[in-house]
């Protein structure tokens, strides 16, 4: 495939899948064998197989946190079988996510992503996420408390 199909591939991944919260077009661009190599700044690096159905339960997952995400896509490069984008996602914390209850915080994530292309769908990702930034600006609306009574942080363990 030509480096302009490739990227309109990701083009639907963030304005028909998540833009557009159409779910039903992971099955049409997400490889079933797909893996995802999440690059979280201050965490270790993960990699998890993604197939559709996992992708759409991710997106409902998020959209159940902050309804109103969108994703603005700042920069695309492509060249050969891989894309790299770089993004905002921005929307309002209205809904519970990762057991965090609504704080009506208004959150901006930048993100990184690389995606490999084969065959038309994407085969494998890796994904880099501002998720310190997103932890600090929940962090300060929701601070559980720990058994001695002092807060904890988002993600303590």
């Amino acid at each position: 495939m030509s480096a302009d199909q490739n990227k309109a591939i990701v083009q639907r991944f963030i304005e028909e899948l998540w833009n557009n919260r159409n779910r039903d077009v992971a099955d049409e661009i997400f490889a079933a064998d797909c893996v995802t190599h999440q690059l979280r700044s201050g965490s270790a690096f993960v990699s998890v197989k993604r197939n559709a159905e996992f992708v759409k339960n991710h997106v409902a997952e998020w959209l159940a946190g902050f309804p109103n995400l969108r994703f603005t896509l700042e920069r695309m490069i492509a060249e050969g079988d891989q894309v790299v984008s770089q993004m905002v996602m921005k929307g309002t914390h209205a809904g519970t996510w990762l057991g965090i209850a609504p704080t009506g915080k208004e959150v901006s994530i930048r993100r990184i992503v690389i995606h490999r292309i084969v065959n038309g769908r994407i085969a494998e990702d890796w994904v880099l996420v501002e998720s310190l930034e997103l932890s600090s600006n929940l962090e300060s609306y929701h601070r559980p408390e720990a058994a001695d009574g002092s807060s904890l942080s988002v993600g303590a363990r």
